[in-house]
């Protein structure tokens, strides 16, 4: 269903990461649905968790899924880089249920961090999440963010990165290539888990087992396919952000309906 959503509004509005939301979708599946302790009601609760997308461009799935939630009515996602409207092409607290604006690469950690050491010191129970692709880690930012994170010893934050190994003009590892992300975050004081990013199952036992060690902060390596669900669209640089037309559309609709067909 999110994923049919998130197509039918990029097509709508003539813009969108189409690759990279199909890749991250089924982690804020999980988030939104299973783990984090926020919906409209509280999000202004100081208690409430906290979910920061640093991978801000691929904006269009987590509109989907807080639209899913209840935090706007749906219909709004029809004004989607439209004039005038607050559903641009990257997150603004402007619209209900984004906790910070972003989409320059590399902030959304340090945001996090500075998030999760206010709950340290206002001794808060809440948890701190935040979404990164992996394009965006050669960004300087995001190791001043994870040295700050361990010398903290902030348990109670959570990064996932969306590994896709895709980025805007070529794979991770030709543009700037920032593998081993295990040993480096680890190097770092992290704790790390791998799990396939397209996994119900894998990314709730990591969510579960969080934090995964007792004053380190937290990295879950989600292993993904960029354009995932869509077999045209999988793997392919063209589509970083690419907008299907009316034909490409009525195709992937047709996939994704048929093997949401086979699962039922």
């Amino acid at each position: 269903m999110y994923r049919q959503k998130i197509l039918k509004y990029i097509v709508g509005a003539k813009a969108g990461h189409t690759g990279g939301s199909l890749s991250c979708i089924d982690i804020l599946n999980v988030l939104y649905n299973y783990v984090l302790n926020v919906d409209p009601k509280n999000f202004g609760a100081a208690d409430r968790d906290r979910y920061i997308q640093s991978k801000g461009h691929c904006v269009e799935a987590l509109f989907v899924v807080l639209a899913d939630k209840g935090f706007f009515p749906e219909s709004d996602l029809e004004t989607l880089c439209k004039y005038k409207s607050h559903y641009i092409g990257h997150p603004t607290r402007k619209v209900h249920g984004v906790e910070q604006n972003t989409g320059a690469l590399g902030h959304g950690l340090s945001l996090s961090v500075g998030t999760a050491l206010a709950a340290k010191l206002d001794n808060k129970p809440y948890r701190v999440y935040t979404l990164l692709g992996d394009g965006e880690l050669p960004e300087g930012s995001n190791w001043e963010a994870a040295l700050t994170a361990s010398h903290y010893n902030l348990d109670n934050l959570c990064a996932i990165i969306d590994k896709n190994s895709l980025q805007i003009t070529g794979s991770t590892a030709d543009v700037c290539n920032t593998d081993p992300i295990d040993e480096k975050f680890e190097s770092f004081g992290w704790e790390v888990e791998h799990v396939n990013g397209h996994s119900i199952s894998e990314l709730k036992q990591a969510f579960d087992s969080l934090p995964l060690k007792k004053g380190k902060p937290s990295l879950i390596i989600a292993h993904t396919v960029k354009g995932n669900g869509v077999s045209f669209m999988e793997n392919q640089v063209k589509w970083h952000h690419g907008v299907p037309d009316a034909g490409q559309y009525e195709e992937a609709i047709k996939e994704l309906e048929q093997k949401k067909a086979a699962i039922l």
